[in-house]
């Protein structure tokens, strides 16, 4: 018979049956950070919450500040500290059980990333099991119009001859920066050599070649966020 000692340690040498998912929220019409995001061009980040008594405070950052003071339903935020490129803003609300984080941290399910974009909540979690996952879906029905498992991830294995899986999540993508991916890797921009210099690629998107770079550079930045993020 196994000590308590001797099944702990067995336990930590064993590989765990986890998941990564990201999930989409559809609809979650009470969240001020989606309702900001509505008005707002690309995604609200650096979305964080804490709990006080009967208060709910939460913060984010939002790279236009005109979108927030008119999107609909986000109570008055208070501009904490402005980053140069992007504003940190901080709301506080009472707590209600209409939140769809807070269902999702009550099955003891901490949240890894939350960030919103086109009125859609959009999560990262690191599950024990997909039975889990089941649970959570399960619990935001009647909270949101639909939620939606956009990737899954199994863990990497520590058998070496088992290689380490990631799954990118292109809907993190807009359609344009899709466009300029694929146009840039279709033309050779990324070859070595390469066959299409900055200047041939932006000019068959028929956009300047500095639109061409910013595209480019945002979802270079999305991608290996996704692909590095636990490194």
């Amino acid at each position: 018979m196994a000590t308590g000692s001797e099944s702990a340690g067995s336990r930590a040498g064993e590989t765990p049956d986890g998941v990564r998912a990201g999930v989409a929220i559809h609809g979650a019409g009470n969240c001020p950070v989606v309702a900001a995001s509505t008005a707002h061009d690309g995604p609200i980040t650096g979305v964080n919450w804490t709990h006080a008594g009967d208060t709910h405070t939460e913060e984010f950052r939002a790279r236009d500040p005109d979108a927030v003071d008119r999107a609909d339903g986000v109570p008055a935020a208070a501009s904490v500290v402005d980053l140069g490129d992007e504003r940190v803003y901080r709301y506080d609300r009472p707590r209600d059980g209409e939140c769809a984080c807070r269902v999702i941290e009550e099955l003891d399910c901490p949240i890894a990333d939350a960030r919103a974009e086109d009125g859609v909540l959009l999560l990262t979690l690191h599950l024990p099991d997909l039975e889990r996952l089941r649970d959570i879906v399960s619990a935001l029905d009647g909270i949101a119009d639909r939620v939606e498992v956009r990737y899954l991830v199994h863990g990497a294995a520590t058998d070496d001859a088992v290689p380490d899986r990631t799954l990118v999540d292109r809907g993190r993508l807009t359609d344009r920066q899709c466009e300029v991916l694929r146009t840039a890797y279709r033309m050779g921009y990324f070859e070595r050599p390469r066959d299409a210099n900055a200047s041939a690629v932006a000019e068959a998107l028929d956009i300047a070649p500095s639109t061409f770079a910013e595209h480019l550079a945002a979802a270079q930045r999305k991608l290996l966020e996704e692909t590095l993020g636990e490194v």
